[in-house]
């Protein structure tokens, strides 16, 4: 039974995988993401039903569109899978309970916010802005955080976030980071607390700085990299989410030792 649980989650979350795809692709052309319906960007061919199966449809029709041939881009099938294996990750921690839902869909709007971050270099204000609301309602409601702990993490969170980027700009003397990072944090505070946020912005700040200097010794010490910061707070995120508590008691432990 548990099996059969843990394969009924995969292919559900491959299912809102397909429909992350649509938002992916349409918020940052401010484009709605219920109409139109499917469609190829290379042809404008509606995608049929039988197209648009989660994973297997791409391996049927080798990653091309079937109307017109043009290449599916491989982030559509990889999308599936890690909204899938998100989905068992999250039944496999919470188990199958409110909390399990509310994980995954924080780990959907930062698989969202990643891949936009990524190819467009913006965060959209529909998920930092709409998931911090969302959050915070759900912190009312009793479903979440207790609501205090709620509030604290936006403003330690969001507030943590543009004090560092404040001081960055005055030292620097450039811009390091956008708005949008800003307000991404104060999603991630509503839904972690103040703790999931510090420890986001500590730990995403480290894989930032890790992968900024590889890119940086691999093309010369000299160049400057607009590397976007979204995909390493989410992930940040996503280690709290399911590893934090044992992180920091670890850490804890190393300071008393």
């Amino acid at each position: 039974m548990e099996t059969i649980l843990y394969i009924a989650a995969f292919v559900l979350g491959s299912v809102v995988g397909s429909f992350l795809n649509v938002c992916i692709h349409r918020l940052p052309r401010g484009m709605s993401i219920v109409h139109p319906p499917s469609h190829c960007p290379s042809c404008g061919a509606t995608i049929r039903y039988y197209d648009n199966v989660p994973l297997l449809s791409y391996l049927l029709l080798r990653g091309r569109c079937r109307a017109c041939g043009a290449r599916i881009s491989l982030r559509y099938p990889l999308v599936e899978g890690l909204t899938g294996a998100f989905a068992v990750l999250a039944l496999w921690a919470f188990g199958p309970s409110a909390r399990g839902l509310i994980s995954f869909g924080l780990l959907c709007s930062l698989q969202v916010v990643s891949f936009v971050d990524l190819d467009h270099r913006i965060i959209p204000d529909e998920i930092s802005l709409g998931g911090m609301a969302v959050g915070l309602l759900l912190a009312l409601l009793g479903l979440s955080l207790p609501l205090r702990e709620a509030v604290l993490g936006v403003l330690v969170g969001g507030g943590g976030l543009w004090l560092v980027a404040y001081l960055y700009e005055v030292i620097a003397k450039r811009e390091g980071m956008g708005g949008g990072d800003v307000k991404l944090m104060g999603m991630v505070g509503a839904f972690l607390g103040y703790k999931g946020a510090l420890f986001t912005i500590f730990s995403g700040s480290l894989l930032g700085a890790l992968v900024g200097g590889v890119l940086m010794a691999l093309k010369g010490a000299d160049t400057k990299y607009a590397v976007p910061f979204g995909p390493f707070l989410s992930a940040g995120a996503v280690l709290y989410l399911f590893f934090g508590q044992e992180l920091l008691c670890w850490y804890m432990s190393l300071l008393h030792s």
